[in-house]
């Protein structure tokens, strides 16, 4: 994919194009730009919430766990950006990001940081306390996995541990406890994750080359979409168990059905070297999401 091909990593309309000047790069910063990732964040709590039967009764409990991904999400973009933004100049779909072009100072970068993480603090005083601890555990995670890309091939896979961890949240914000159902369903997103972040890391396969920064989607080279394909296989199979070990009833597996056809989708259409339409296939990880919590509202309300 030539520089001209690339996809920007920031874009200029919608809630973006209305705001004041002034507050543009903070907006970008965090992301607000590219919503995709407050649901991707978001849909393992709510699949959590939902198999565990409590999304009728605690469905403020949803909103809640919205706000927080949202916020989470917005805060963890800017420490990423913190963190790479020497490598992010050097990338062609990075380099106008606010901190990388200086339109953000240093200083102000970690202020907006503080400022979104007490946002997250407001929602965690809605959990119970093993919720809480739960939710306060993938700290180390979220610190440590901007450099993840720098010494393993696999950064997607440390995504994964982190961008699933509010399965384990809602699971306990619910159910009270960490059962082998709230476990195996945290497992088969961090699989879901690992597949969708490698279908985002195609974009950025010669970049990456060039500036030494590892992925999964070089790592899998010419066979990325054989690899996706068993990254989903895999979710798909895990969550299967989740579901079975609620309701142990093969009726209740036919509701991962519209989920495994869009997974198939989105692996039988990957083309590598098409940028755009790889980021057209992970950003439709949304619709994937409201699928997978579908099928666990219908086996979560039906027990």
């Amino acid at each position: 994919m030539s520089h001209s091909d690339t996809v920007a990593d920031t874009e200029h309309r919608g809630m973006i194009a209305i705001l004041p000047g002034a507050a543009r790069p903070y907006a970008l910063l965090a992301r607000f730009d590219r919503p995709i990732g407050w649901w991707l964040l978001f849909w393992p709590g709510a699949w959590a919430i939902a198999l565990a039967g409590g999304a009728i009764a605690r469905w403020d409990l949803l909103l809640w766990f919205l706000l927080g991904s949202i916020a989470m999400r917005s805060a963890g973009c800017v420490y990423n950006d913190i963190v790479d933004r020497d490598l992010d100049r050097q990338v062609a779909r990075t380099a106008n990001r606010p901190l990388a072009s200086g339109a953000v100072s240093l200083k102000a970068a970690w202020a907006w940081l503080v400022f979104l993480c007490l946002i997250g603090l407001v929602v965690l005083v809605q959990l119970n306390l093993l919720a809480v601890a739960i939710a306060l555990g993938s700290l180390a995670l979220v610190a440590a996995y901007p450099f993840m890309k720098r010494i393993t091939w696999w950064p997607q896979a440390w995504l994964g541990l982190v961008f699933s961890w509010a399965a384990l949240v809602g699971w306990a914000a619910i159910a009270r406890e960490l059962s082998l159902a709230g476990l195996t369903l945290y497992a088969g997103s961090i699989f879901w994750v690992i597949g969708y972040d490698t279908i985002y890391a195609i974009q950025d396969i010669e970049d990456d080359a060039i500036v030494g920064v590892r992925s999964s989607a070089r790592a899998m080279g010419a066979r990325v979409r054989e690899g996706v394909g068993l990254c989903y296989l895999i979710a798909l199979t895990l969550w299967a168990v989740a579901i079975w070990l609620v309701r142990p009833d093969w009726v209740a597996l036919l509701a991962l059905l519209p989920m495994a056809a869009h997974l198939l989708w989105q692996v039988a259409t990957l083309r590598q070297g098409d940028g755009a339409g790889a980021l057209r296939r992970f950003r439709s990880n949304r619709n994937a999401g409201f699928l997978m919590f579908a099928a666990c509202l219908v086996v979560g309300t039906t027990l």
